[in-house]
């Protein structure tokens, strides 16, 4: 490619073979959405199966934790997960910085016992990055950071009954920053949040959005929502009555992380609005909440929910679902009217596009990445984070309008295509070649010097 070419003149190029990637607190072989597992880890699969497709060898690197398998797993051809040990199972995220030192140790042991040979580190997470400037000195290799979610991010946008980040990870953030060799962000919202939060030097930043798997997320077969809620109702265990019921509800979605953060409960207040203000009826309208209970804040999210359906008087409305794993969600996609993304604070967004490419509009919280994703007005709507009541009549403006509704489902397909994991790790890797080859210059140029 051109880009190899140009991007140090006079230096030969060499082509990358190998890449280790460091996901400390988050093992990609589990199903995202429950636990600490999200659109991190569907990120990292899809990232590091778009990047072997180019001829990369890549060894992702995880804490070993419980009900994890002990040995290296193939996540798919050329790419291999390895569990490395570093405290008890069972440690909260909060917990893991004081295991990082034994982390790093154990994983160099077993890299240098096993004579690898890493081209360059892409850590994921603050907490891998941390580990990543250590081995990258140790290991003479430059390394990119993609940090997902930021302390300080959080910290102005949290929800009530989200804890305040501890100093540690904004310190080490701080750190990632300085060190690494470019920073990947999601959107350009992050991009601009590096640079105005962190004082990020904007060369270094570079902006690599996650893509979509347009092979199976998709609209439903022929464009038969009816069809799609029928099958997603048997998938449910329904019984035929049960399915045929469902076919002809107003189906709302919500599929991610149980914390407050995620804002399931202001979907479950949008719904209550709708059946207060008459415009649905109880019995015509389900809200699906996919998902489980993340991270301590989200650790009693679960039953939190589901007292404030009962309090709102809508228990009967709402459906608790299970966290799916990531290849069941098109069915839930499919069978919506409307898919909430009602985020305090996102970085990109993945839910959000995934329903897209599945023909479903979105109504989303106007934040973060999610303003680079939901077309307001065309692909769905964008409202304020926490506004249960504009959320709910952005929502019946889709429900009462089927040409409206028909419109974005067409358009929310046609920008999903913008999207793709291909062309994401296409970016990527022409950014790692950049990246090494940088650094191999700069390291030229320190030895002429010393």
């Amino acid at each position: 490619m051109a880009v190899r070419e140009s991007l140090v003149p006079g230096m030969p190029y060499r082509p990358l073979r190998r890449l280790a990637m460091l996901v400390v607190h988050s093992n990609p072989v589990a199903e995202p959405g429950v636990g600490d597992g999200g659109g991190m880890t569907v990120y990292v699969r899809e990232m590091a199966r778009a990047l072997a497709r180019r001829g990369l060898e890549v060894d992702i690197y995880t804490r070993h934790d419980a009900g994890g398998s002990a040995v290296p797993t193939e996540l798919s051809p050329g790419v291999v997960v390895y569990p490395i040990v570093a405290g008890e199972p069972g440690l909260s995220k909060a917990e893991l910085p004081a295991h990082l030192p034994e982390f790093t140790a154990n994983l160099a042991a077993q890299v240098e016992q096993r004579l690898v040979g890493y081209d360059l580190i892409h850590s994921h997470y603050w907490l891998s990055g941390r580990v990543a400037t250590l081995l990258a000195g140790r290991w003479g290799i430059p390394f990119v950071h993609t940090f997902h979610t930021l302390g300080l991010v959080k910290n102005q946008g949290r929800a009530r009954g989200e804890p305040v980040e501890p100093e540690a990870r904004l310190r080490g953030e701080a750190r990632v920053i300085a060190e690494a060799e470019a920073i990947i962000a999601s959107s350009p919202q992050e991009r601009s949040w590096l640079i105005d939060l962190y004082a990020a030097h904007p060369e270094r930043i570079h902006v690599i959005p996650p893509g979509v798997d347009h092979s199976t997320f998709r609209p439903p077969a022929g464009g038969d929502r009816v069809a799609a809620k029928v099958a997603l109702g048997k998938a449910l265990g329904m019984s035929p009555v049960e399915q045929r019921d469902l076919s002809h509800k107003h189906v709302l979605l919500f599929a991610g992380r149980l914390q407050p953060l995620k804002g399931a409960g202001t979907a479950i207040e949008a719904l209550a609005h709708l059946i207060g203000w008459g415009r649905v009826e109880p019995e015509g309208a389900v809200l699906l909440v996919v998902g489980g209970g993340s991270g301590a804040a989200g650790a009693g999210e679960p039953e939190r929910l589901q007292a404030l359906a009962t309090r709102l008087g809508v228990a009967s409305a709402v459906r608790f679902v299970d966290a799916q794993p990531h290849a069941a969600l098109p069915g839930f996609y499919q069978a919506a009217d409307v898919c909430f993304v009602p985020s305090y604070t996102e970085s990109f967004g993945l839910v959000a596009l995934e329903a897209q490419a599945s023909g479903t509009p979105v109504i989303g919280s106007a934040v973060g990445g999610l303003r680079s994703i939901v077309r307001h007005g065309q692909t769905g709507y964008l409202v304020s984070p926490g506004a249960a009541g504009a959320f709910a009549e952005r929502a019946w403006r889709v429900l009462s309008d089927p040409p409206l509704a028909a419109s974005m489902s067409r358009l929310a397909v046609c920008s999903s295509g913008d999207f793709s994991w291909d062309q994401s790790g296409t970016d990527l890797h022409d950014l790692y070649v950049a990246s090494t080859r940088r650094a191999r210059r700069e390291g030229t140029c320190r030895e002429a010097r010393g």
